[in-house]
């Protein structure tokens, strides 16, 4: 199991809304609205990095309101 930080910059006023839409995602542990230089941060799960990265395009990516991402696997050092 792979699993990552996603923070998600989006437009103004948009944040509560982008949260609740992929916090309905599955893969998605937790979706949460935050201030500073990022408005929601997700933390979502996959099988594989390849599986986590084509929900983050196919998915994330594609609700309305977001103008960037930043994905940040969770690594085990």
């Amino acid at each position: 199991m792979v699993q990552a930080y996603i923070l998600i910059q989006t437009e103004v006023g948009k944040s509560s809304a982008v949260a609740e839409v992929i916090s309905g995602f599955s893969g998605v542990i937790q979706a949460q609205d935050v201030t500073g230089p990022y408005d929601v941060i997700v933390r979502a799960e996959a099988d594989t990095v390849d599986d986590l990265g084509r929900m983050i395009v196919a998915k994330v990516q594609q609700v309305e309101g977001i103008t960037r991402t930043l994905t940040c696997p969770v690594v085990h050092l």
